[in-house]
């Protein structure tokens, strides 16, 4: 989930929002200045419930992200890189950079943020009375017990054992402890994800067509946001399957083509455009050192008319944020870090930071749809 804006840093971590997280404002500030607050709270203006229902509504995205920054915290504990957290229509994300190294750090990470929609549903329930017994408005009493109320109720709903939900990831750990198998316990954990979201939009849909309730539509479009994205868990967990065990070195194509970062682009064009089978290119100075990284994707970006005047190194990506890998490092570690601009590739150094091979996406892509085939071969082989 890509920002639309972004919002600062907190304890070091990029935060920032897509613009749906807005429209989650709206849809909170309508039903409580229309529904909640004049029910909990009659004979107020419209002006007053408007007021308290954006206040309100502000506090739970503040909630929600309070939720997402206990899971980054705990994951850069636990030795994982957090890229940043977006704010969306589903609550938030927090993007990590691999995977939990044991079953514990997996909980850890994982229960941490409903522990932390129970506590602020518990803060604010006890606000709420708080403010009753001190005589406070009726409309503050109203949005506390109703801050309250929501964090409980989702924390509760994110403790539902299917993935993506945080119970999905506690369930998960549990299996792979249990068995020891990540990748096994990965795919059980999605596929209990596509089941509760199956049943949540089959509810969803049954309360449209045959209750006449428009809510339902909301119910069918979490469903179906479950259902897609325990998927594409499903689907990665059998990617680090079908690649446990193999080294980049394995897989990478040898002996790129590489070529000098002042080189123009239009130059570049002439000379190995035509003649080359490659699709990335590392660029090398006159030590021998990376560079950079140019694709031909980055080469489109080029207008025609600036081609003879840009060179390489202006279009590529930085040396610094090109993934770099040993051959004998283990593959499943080097995939959370081919993201950015280096469009899914990295490049292979030997011992003595010599470019000796990229890994492309088309590399990676081969063991896993040659799965059925590997399988077998490996666990024949001796141990």
């Amino acid at each position: 989930m890509n920002e639309s804006f972004r919002l600062g840093r907190i304890a070091g971590i990029q935060v920032g929002a897509h613009w749906s997280a807005l429209a989650v404002l709206a849809l909170v500030t309508v039903g409580l200045a229309t529904g909640w607050l004049p029910l909990a709270a009659p004979g107020r203006s419209p002006v007053e419930y408007a007021v308290t229902a954006v206040v309100a509504g502000v506090l739970f995205l503040l909630s929600l992200l309070a939720h997402e920054v206990s899971h980054a915290v705990l994951a850069r504990r636990n030795g994982l890189p957090v890229e940043r957290i977006t704010l969306w229509l589903f609550g938030g994300v927090a993007l990590l950079r691999g995977e939990p190294a044991t079953p514990g750090a997996d909980l850890r990470i994982a229960g941490v943020g409903p522990l932390v929609s129970v506590g602020l549903g518990a803060g604010f329930v006890g606000l709420g009375g708080l403010a009753s017994a001190g005589q406070a408005g009726p409309l503050i009493v109203a949005a506390l017990s109703w801050l309250g109320v929501i964090n409980l109720v989702l924390a509760v709903f994110n403790l539902v054992p299917a993935a993506p939900l945080d119970g999905g990831r506690v369930l998960r750990a549990a299996l792979w402890r249990w068995t020891g198998d990540r990748q096994r316990a990965a795919v059980t954990a999605a596929r209990a994800g596509r089941l509760f979201g199956i049943v949540l939009l089959g509810l969803g849909l049954a309360q449209v067509l045959v209750g006449g309730s428009l809510s339902g539509l909301w119910l069918a479009l979490i469903g179906w946001f479950l259902v897609a994205a325990a998927r594409a868990e499903e689907e990665y967990a059998t990617t680090q399957r079908a690649l446990a065990g193999i080294r980049v070195g394995d897989i990478m194509t040898p002996d790129p083509v590489t070529v000098p970062p002042e080189l123009t682009v239009g130059e570049f064009i002439d000379r190995h455009l035509l003649n080359q089978r490659f699709s990335t290119f590392p660029l090398l100075d006159d030590r021998r050192q990376l560079a950079g990284l140019v694709t031909l994707n980055r080469i489109r970006q080029v207008p025609a008319g600036s081609r003879a005047d840009t060179s390489l190194r202006q279009v590529a990506c930085p040396p610094d944020q090109v993934a770099v890998a040993r051959p004998d490092e283990d593959l499943l570690q080097l995939l959370p870090r081919m993201s950015g601009c280096a469009d899914g590739r990295a490049i292979v150094l030997d011992e003595a930071g010599r470019v000796i091979g990229i890994v492309s996406p088309t590399d990676i892509a081969r063991p896993v749809q040659n799965a059925d085939l590997l399988q077998p071969r490996t666990a024949a082989s001796p141990s």
